[in-house]
């Protein structure tokens, strides 16, 4: 197992984002590595936990990183939160971005948590998609 193409696979995860052009209309320039400070915007996606667990066979180095995307808003409901969701799960799923190191075999959606976050007045959505890496 190797974690070296960890910060590709992150790299070309946001430029996924970053150049699709149904997330752009619905996040803008609202991509974040990590949550925003200061003035946060109303409706916002980010980069979030991972975990990376050893797939490798005798045909190679092999990791499955299971990683979040969160999408972030303090909008009345769920509705604009759950439109960029959408739009983030079509711009990964059967994703094969190409990685300075390694390379995607295979990547799909597992999972997604919305909730009322603070006071019940920010809406969150948890997105948890798992690529299959070859670090070859």
């Amino acid at each position: 197992m190797s974690y070296a193409a960890a910060a590709a696979l992150q790299t070309a995860i946001y430029g996924l984002l970053e150049g699709d052009t149904a997330v752009q209309a619905l996040a803008g320039s609202r991509i974040f590595d990590a949550a925003p400070v200061g003035e946060v915007p109303s409706l916002y996606l980010v980069l979030g936990p991972e975990e990376v667990r050893d797939r490798s066979e005798k045909s190679g180095h092999m990791a499955r990183h299971e990683f979040t995307v969160s999408v972030v808003s303090d909008q009345g409901g769920f509705l604009a939160a759950k439109s960029l969701a959408g739009a983030i799960s079509d711009a990964l799923i059967d994703a094969r971005p190409v990685l300075s190191r390694g390379r995607v075999l295979h990547m799909d959606f597992r999972r997604a948590s919305a909730r009322r976050t603070g006071r019940g007045t920010r809406r969150q959505i948890d997105l948890r998609f798992s690529a299959l890496v070859a670090d070859d």
